[in-house]
């Protein structure tokens, strides 16, 4: 049978909806963005109605190298960043949810359901409401304390002294079910005769992981890596938690960001911000993706 061939006028009339998409709702904004942060734009006073071009003057102040690092600048917030990514993002949820995934992979049962249930009803249930449910749970006089004052330990105030410990175990457990579901997935497309014979060889469990299972899930770890990188660095939600505080202690770049925009009414300057972090955004997401292809040129 001959296979239809689309013209290319009419290939482009089905993509133009996408298109049009694309344009009005990612590179129009983009540009716009972009544009703003070379001018002294702000939401209220003189430059709000006549905002004047200031050149690099905008990225020259976000690099001042005496403020890098001070409490409530961008240093300091990409450095917080950093490590809310490697603790919620690489080793929290890419972590958790390979090995939820692995352990439950050959088992059935309630208490597979049960795990599954609760990190899906997590990953599901809107922001607002997971994070009053954590904010009540880290109080002071919230449920953790009460549990550590009735086993005799001492009771914290979590989110004041441990607030960047806080918002990473509150991502983490928010976001495992994406990582859990698709290494399940993943998981279930292995023969299972590639298992079968490492048990046959006698194979323990770390070598079977190490030499079976990790080299067939590259691909879909780097993939997911790759997702949740750049949704954990983009993430606003640890605001509903700690509004950045305190004192700027889990102040990470999309806080700071709204704080220098919508706060501060320095549109200028936080509009120089989110090109930098467009940036940063895509320079791991081409790291990620060059370190799979190298994977997928060495494994053919």
């Amino acid at each position: 049978m001959q296979k239809a061939i689309l013209s290319r006028e009419l290939s482009l009339l089905f993509l133009a909806p996408a298109l049009v998409f694309v344009a009005v709702f990612l590179l129009y904004p983009f540009f716009s963005i972009f544009q703003m942060s070379f001018t002294n734009q702000t939401l209220v006073g003189a430059n709000a109605v006549n905002p004047q071009h200031v050149g690099l003057q905008n990225y020259l102040d976000l690099f001042n190298t005496r403020d890098w690092m001070r409490r409530g600048e961008m240093g300091h917030s990409l450095w917080l960043t950093a490590q809310f990514v490697v603790g919620s993002a690489l080793i929290g949820q890419a972590g958790l949810g390979l090995s939820i995934a692995v352990a439950f992979h050959h088992r059935r049962g309630l208490l597979r359901e049960a795990v599954y249930t609760l990190a899906i009803a997590a990953w599901i249930i809107p922001d607002v409401v997971v994070a009053f449910a954590w904010f009540a749970y880290l109080d002071p006089n919230g449920t953790l304390n009460q549990i550590l004052r009735a086993v005799g330990l001492q009771p914290l105030d979590w989110l004041f002294d441990y607030p960047m410990l806080s918002i990473i175990l509150f991502n983490t457990w928010r976001g495992t079910a994406f990582s859990m579901l698709l290494f399940s997935s993943a998981l279930a497309s292995i023969p299972p005769s590639y298992m079968e014979t490492a048990d046959v060889i006698g194979a323990s469990p770390w070598q079977k992981f190490r030499d079976i299972l990790l080299p067939l899930l590259r691909g879909y770890i780097a993939t997911d890596l790759i997702l949740i990188t750049l949704w954990t660095f983009n993430t606003f939600t640890p605001f509903l938690l700690t509004g950045g505080g305190p004192t700027y202690r889990s102040n990470v770049i999309a806080i700071h960001t709204y704080n220098v925009g919508l706060r501060f009414f320095e549109f200028g300057k936080a509009s120089a911000i989110a090109v930098i972090v467009m940036l940063i955004n895509l320079l791991l997401a081409s790291i990620y993706l060059f370190i799979s292809r190298r994977q997928q040129r060495q494994a053919a």
